[in-house]
């Protein structure tokens, strides 16, 4: 399946939830009211024949009932809020900051930056469960964009970098097909037939006396705690029937992020040779989220949430030797003892040097692309091993000190504004002016500093170092945020003209810094029902191709033609320039993002029609995709392979 077909089935996986939650919760009312029987007549024993009142019976059914929902309700929108920052702090982990300098903390922030350029998805928030001495890691998040990423203190000690790139890599599987936004409303579902059990206990608890009364009261918490287990029972069976078959997905996944089934594996064997146990007291409610089995109980076979780790080593590498991958894997630690090899914590290299007027040309220029529309469309949510590579080149080529800048969030905010900066040294004043005008004149002085370091690098780089900018500017803060947006606002409006490049830069940030949106079902079931703004968008991405000559109107007329077809909306004309505003624009994603995932995969393809349709695909058009993909959670990896600007520009 693809990318659209799994957040189809995760949508469809949510109705089969719901069933057997109701079951579960016809099944625990049955039992609370047959124990409520045996208590009512153990009270009225000796007086005779007697029935119970049917009262009795209703008033326990709606206050069970009322009881599951409403904690279930209450959990659900307590993780609808916050999201999968919420779940990391029901565990007790503790957000990594950008700028740590704690070197296994930056191996791992350097591995999930990997990670991310290679995948197409923001780098999500990480944390680190410091209490926790197993290997274990989870992800969560409502969507794509908003998700976090988590390991435990014994994950980052315990693995070398290649096991826990396998780790971050079966995570990202998890992110990137859909599992996340089911799993979190498993745990808000699940809350209410499990917290029953606590009920009873502290009626036991708090039960003094030996009345009749007293007995009556001690047995009927007695039995809701034990009845608690029937909710506890269904929620293992639910939990353990939805998340096996996804962590043989996501193993699958992960080994083709990397293209190291050893690593992956390795991880698993060092689980095999330690524990991957959680000893949180929310580790229950979370377990199917985690990499490794979370929590020790009976009956592993039905009710265990992830498949034996001999099967996963199986089916990752059939080749794979225990004792001989280990005996390599000490020979490695023994050599690297004394010292901390470059790969290991981050990258080295420096960026690319173009000549003259060639990032200009490079922007203008591209590859060539042999895909079709469905074939490029498969490419969402996909990551090989050569997106990898080039995730690795665009890494190195960034100069560290730009690295260093983007994970302070004053250093992201300037660098950001450096990078929308015109290369005409009067622009530039003209806009750095605004920037302060703005109430950013701190911001404006480290732009100006930081722009000859920027203007080295050639535009593929660019959405990468927007991207390495985000979680810094995430934890700024919404007053800081507003600030940048109205710093960018300054910059564009500045030269009286919005260049594609500034629309995306700003549509990304906008769409990063607005909060989490709570997961709705699709409101589209076709592009028929979003026809205006599916033309909108299929006419910006025409323009996107930068036309020049006497026939540039017909070729972008051309491609937008092309995308119309495949859209099913052949005969429409390209929109006029004049019609394609900012605001308009921001309308229109916003609309398009609630298209049901088949409908959305109809309109990536359209939009891959109308760039490609020369058979190139131009830096700024592979941007302006990339960006539209992150707003509508349609992640796509780096579609040019090439990041050399002189070698583009050929």
């Amino acid at each position: 399946m693809n990318f659209f077909e799994r957040q189809d089935q995760a949508r469809r996986s949510t109705k089969g939830l719901v069933g057997i939650f109701a079951i579960a919760v016809i099944c625990i009312v049955a039992a609370i009211n047959i124990v409520m029987a045996i208590a009512w007549l153990w009270l009225t024993a000796g007086d005779g024949p007697r029935r119970m009142p049917s009262g009795l019976f209703i008033a326990t059914t709606v206050v069970t009932v009322a009881v599951i929902l409403c904690v279930s309700l209450f959990k659900a929108a307590m993780l609808r809020a916050g999201g999968g920052a919420a779940v990391a702090q029901m565990m007790g982990a503790r957000q990594v900051a950008p700028n740590t300098s704690d070197p296994l903390e930056k191996r791992l922030l350097n591995v999930v930056e990997e990670m991310s350029i290679a995948s197409g998805t923001r780098v999500p928030a990480v944390y680190v469960m410091d209490e926790e001495k197993g290997i274990n890691a989870f992800a969560a998040g409502h969507d794509v964009s908003s998700s976090i990423v988590a390991v435990t203190r014994g994950t980052l000690e315990t693995l070398t970098r290649d096991e826990l790139q396998g780790v971050i890599g079966h995570e990202f599987s998890h992110i990137v097909n859909g599992d996340m936004s089911l799993n979190i409303r498993m745990i808000g579902v699940l809350a209410g037939i499990v917290f029953l059990g606590a009920i009873g206990g502290f009626v036991m608890r708090n039960t003094e006396g030996r009345s009749k009364e007293a007995g009556a009261l001690f047995f009927v918490g007695l039995a809701v705690f034990i009845i608690g287990y029937i909710g506890l029972f269904f929620a293992r069976i639910i939990k353990a029937s939805i998340s096996r078959q996804r962590e043989f997905l996501a193993d699958a996944s992960g080994v083709q992020f990397t293209r190291n089934p050893d690593g992956l594996a390795g991880a698993l064997d060092q689980i095999r040779a330690s524990t991957s146990l959680v000893a949180n007291r929310h580790a229950e409610d979370v377990s199917h989220l985690f990499f490794g089995q979370g929590v020790k109980m009976a009956l592993e076979d039905v009710f265990a949430t992830h498949p034996p780790i001999d099967e996963r080593i199986k089916r990752i590498n059939p080749r794979f030797q225990s004792q001989a991958y280990r005996g390599q894997r000490a020979q490695q630690a023994i050599a690297t003892a004394t010292q901390a090899p470059p790969e290991s914590m981050g990258f080295a290299g420096a960026a690319v040097q173009p000549p003259a007027g060639q990032e200009q040309r490079a922007a203008d220029s591209g590859q060539r692309w042999g895909r079709s529309p469905k074939e490029s469309a498969a490419l969402v949510g996909s990551v090989d091993n050569r997106k990898m590579d080039v995730a690795r080149r665009l890494l190195a080529g960034i100069p560290e000190s730009i690295r260093d800048k983007v994970r302070d969030p004053d250093g992201a905010a300037a660098t950001i504004v450096a990078l929308l900066l015109a290369p005409v040294d009067a622009v530039m004043r003209q806009q750095l002016e605004a920037v302060a005008s703005a109430g950013s004149a701190r911001v404006a002085t480290q732009a100006a500093e930081i722009q000859p370091q920027i203007a080295s690098l050639g535009p593929a780089y660019y959405l990468p170092v927007v991207d390495l900018a985000l979680p810094a500017l995430k934890l700024a803060g919404d007053e800081a945020q507003l600030r940048l947006l109205n710093a960018v606002q300054a910059v564009i409006h500045a030269d009286r003209r919005v260049s594609l490049f500034e629309f995306i830069v700003f549509t990304l940030l906008r769409w990063q810094f607005a909060p989490p949106r709570a997961p709705t079902a699709p409101k589209y079931k076709s592009l028929e029902e979003v026809r205006p703004e599916v033309h909108f968008l299929l006419s910006l991405m025409a323009y996107a191709g930068g036309r020049k000559g006497g026939d540039a109107q017909a070729q972008t007329d051309s491609d937008f033609a092309a995308g119309a077809k495949e859209a099913g909306m052949a005969g429409l004309a390209t929109l006029p320039r004049t019609a394609l505003g900012l605001d308009k624009a921001g309308e229109a994603l916003a609309k398009l993002r609630d298209l049901g995932p088949i409908p959305k995969a109809m309109l990536v393809k359209a939009l891959f029609a109308t760039v490609t349709a020369d058979g190139t695909i131009r830096v700024i058009e592979a941007a302006l995709m990339r960006t539209v993909g992150a707003v509508l959670d349609c992640p796509l990896p780096p579609l040019l392979e090439e990041t050399d600007p002189e070698a583009l520009a050929a």
